[in-house]
C-alpha cells in the first residue's frame, strides 16, 4: 500500500531482474506464478470501495472516540458560561460528568456523531483519493500537492456534512446547559427536524465558515501529512503495517490538532450560540470575529480550552481509522484473489 492503498501489486519484483529474467529461471510453478504476478500491472482501488472504506472506517473510528469528543465540546464551551468546571482538568473534569450524568452521558449525541462520519468522513478520504489520482497524472504526489489536494476536498466535505456537525455538537453539549435553557433534543431525526422548524434551514450552516476553515486544514494536517508520513515513516524503516499507520496517525493527529483547536473553538461557540434577548443579534457572526472576541475577552489560551480531550479525540480518530480503512481495504483485496 501507498499512502492509503488507493493501488496494490500483489507482489514486487526483485531489484536488478527483469522481468523476462524471471521466466527463464522459473524451476516450478509456483515460480512461474510468482513472475507473472510481478508482470502484472497494479491494481487500483474502485472508487466505490475507496468511498466506503472511508466512510465505514470513519464510523469505527467514532465509536471510540465519542466520549472525548463530548468532554471536548463540553470543556470548551464551559469558559462561555463562566462554569467552574472550566478550570478543570481533563481527568477531573470527566469525573464530574460521570459522578453527575452517569458514563452513558460521554455518548449524548453518539448519532449525530456517526452521521456526520457517515457524511464527512466518507465524502474526505474518498474525494482526496480521487482528486490525489487525478492529480498525479499531471505531477508527482508530494507534500505540496498533498496539502493541496487535502485542503480543498476537506472543505467540500465540510459543506455536506455541516448539518450533521451542528446537530452533533447541539446534542453534545445540552445537558451542560441549566435546565430552563436546553432544548431536550430526543434523538439525531428530532434535532435536525427541530432545528430547521425553529431557526429555519440556514441555521445548519450557522458556523459553517469555521468548519469548512478547520476541515480544510484538517485536510492538510491529518490527511494529507499521514499519506506523506507514512512514506517518511518507511523511509525510516517503519514498514509493518500498523506500526506504519500508527505512527503516521499519532503524528498527522497531533499536528491538526494543534492547528486546527482555535477553529474547533469558534465553530462550536458559532454552532451553540442563542441570539440576545435584547438585540436579538448573534454575538458570532465570522470565523476571525468568532476566535479574536473570545482571545480578547477570555484570553487567548481559552481557544486551546479541552485541548487534551481533543488531541485524544483527533489523535485517537486518526489512529483507530485509518487502521481500520487499511484493514478493510486489505479484506476487499483478499476477496478478489
Amino acid at each position: 500500500f501507498d499512502g492509503f492503498g488507493a493501488s496494490r501489486c500483489a507482489h514486487s519484483a526483485p531489484k536488478g531482474h527483469k522481468t523476462s529474467k524471471h521466466f527463464l529461471m522459473a524451476q516450478s510453478a509456483d515460480d512461474v506464478k510468482k513472475a507473472i504476478l510481478a508482470a502484472a500491472p497494479a491494481q487500483k482501488l474502485p472508487t466505490s470501495v475507496s468511498f466506503a472504506t472511508g466512510g465505514l472506517g470513519g464510523i469505527l473510528g467514532w465509536l471510540v472516540v465519542h466520549p472525548f469528543n463530548t468532554c471536548a465540546i463540553r470543556m470548551n464551551l464551559a469558559s462561555q458560561s463562566g462554569s467552574a468546571a472550566a478550570n478543570l482538568g481533563f481527568v477531573p473534569f470527566a469525573t464530574k460528568i460521570i459522578n453527575e450524568e452517569g458514563v452513558l452521558s460521554l455518548y449524548n449525541g453518539l448519532p449525530a456523531g456517526i452521521v456526520r462520519q457517515m457524511v464527512y468522513a466518507t465524502a474526505r478520504l474518498g474525494l482526496f483519493e480521487a482528486m490525489r489520482d487525478f492529480v498525479a497524472k499531471y505531477r508527482e504526489n508530494d507534500i505540496i500537492s498533498r496539502l493541496g489536494v487535502g485542503i480543498i476536498t476537506g472543505g467540500a466535505a465540510a459543506v455536506i456534512s455541516c448539518p450533521a456537525e451542528v446537530s452533533l455538537v447541539r446534542m453534545s453539549n445540552d445537558a451542560a446547559l441549566p435546565a430552563d435553557k436546553r432544548r431536550n433534543y430526543t434523538s439525531v431525526v428530532n434535532a435536525a427536524t427541530r432545528i430547521a422548524r425553529e431557526e429555519g434551514i440556514a441555521a445548519f450552516w450557522r458556523g459553517c465558515m469555521p468548519f469548512v476553515n478547520r476541515a480544510a486544514l484538517v485536510g492538510a494536517c491529518q490527511v494529507g501529512t499521514y499519506d506523506q508520513f507514512r512514506v517518511e515513516f518507511k523511509k525510516l524503516g517503519i514498514t509493518g503495517e500498523l506500526p506504519n499507520v500508527f505512527a503516521a496517525s499519532m503524528a498527522s493527529g497531533l499536528i491538526y490538532s494543534i492547528v486546527t483547536m482555535p477553529f474547533e473553538t469558534a465553530k462550536n461557540r458559532m454552532a451553540f450560540q442563542r441570539p440576545d434577548p435584547v438585540t436579538k443579534q448573534l454575538p458570532y457572526r465570522t470565523t476571525m470575529q468568532t476566535i479574536t472576541s473570545i482571545a480578547k475577552a477570555e484570553g487567548i489560551l481559552t481557544l486551546w480550552n479541552g485541548f487534551m480531550p481533543y488531541y485524544l479525540r483527533c489523535g485517537g480518530h486518526t489512529v483507530c481509522m485509518f487502521i481500520a480503512v487499511e484493514q478493510l481495504r486489505k479484506f476487499y483485496w483478499s476477496t478478489q484473489k
